[in-house]
């Protein structure tokens, strides 16, 4: 009895560490998808990064779920923890940087930005890695807020990727946009500002934990009814306008809490 109940125990935490083996395929998946880009014709490219991004959205759910599934079969572990930050890298680093690396290549018109083009989706690739290699230090010497993250966390600034994409298709969709290609240089710039808020210290609300205890607060419960009701009603707008209210509240918000205390100190 006691052996069938260890290898139960065994196989149960089995169960996070291949959730975040999804996500690092979804991750392999998003970027192998998007580069048949080079096969098609430049009208059907915008479907092909809005695809990736979706995929990226589903390898989010398989985050959220491996952390979740770690606490409740009590798998949490140092392994587990550098497993999920390798998955991350992939997914939401690596991922998301070759999106906007390769639709600034497709859309644009002249060659003369390459290298520009390419620098600034490498500050995001690499700020990514130093925000989950700083997360790993802090998990593993138990520093991490259990509701806050330090810096934009890499889910949240691959979800502003993601929307990107799918409003840009959204937009294309509606009817053919001939000015699309000005957008090109916009998005690495996009891009580098998202890495940077990666590596603030700015904090930032654990999302996945905060979708979890909604039906503890009523607060929580209105709030994200209206969330959903904004995305129901303007559909890819509204999810890009959300993901990135998260993104850059950061921001505003230490700028509002360092005025504020000037002015208390006045």
């Amino acid at each position: 009895m006691s052996s069938e109940k260890s290898h139960l125990n065994y196989y149960l935490k089995m169960v996070p560490n291949s959730l975040t083996l999804c996500n690092s395929i979804c991750g392999f998946v998003a970027i192998v998808y998007m580069l048949q880009v080079y096969e098609m014709p430049q009208y059907r490219s915008l479907a092909v990064f809005a695809t990736s991004a979706w995929i990226i959205i589903c390898a989010m759910i398989f985050d959220v779920l491996d952390g979740f599934a770690a606490r409740i079969f009590n798998a949490a572990s140092l392994h587990g923890i550098q497993m999920d930050s390798l998955a991350d890298m992939v997914t939401f680093g690596v991922a998301p940087a070759t999106i906007c690396a390769i639709m600034t290549h497709v859309l644009r018109e002249d060659e003369t930005t390459s290298f520009l083009i390419y620098a600034l989706c490498a500050v995001y690739l690499g700020c990514s890695a130093l925000r989950l290699a700083t997360y790993n230090v802090r998990a593993m010497a138990k520093e991490e807020s259990s509701g806050f993250f330090s810096g934009l966390p890499t889910p949240g600034a691959a979800a502003c990727v993601c929307s990107m994409a799918m409003l840009l298709n959204y937009i294309d969709f509606l009817g053919p946009w001939k000015h699309m290609h000005k957008l090109a240089l916009y998005i690495p710039c996009y891009a580098a500002i998202l890495g940077l808020l990666m590596v603030t210290p700015i904090p930032y609300p654990h999302m996945g934990k905060w979708f979890f205890s909604v039906w503890r607060s009523k607060r929580k419960m209105a709030l994200l009814v209206i969330m959903i009701m904004i995305v129901f009603v303007f559909k890819t707008p509204g999810l890009f306008i959300l993901v990135n209210i998260y993104a850059f509240s950061g921001p505003i918000s230490a700028v509002y809490r360092r005025i504020t205390r000037k002015e208390k100190t006045l």
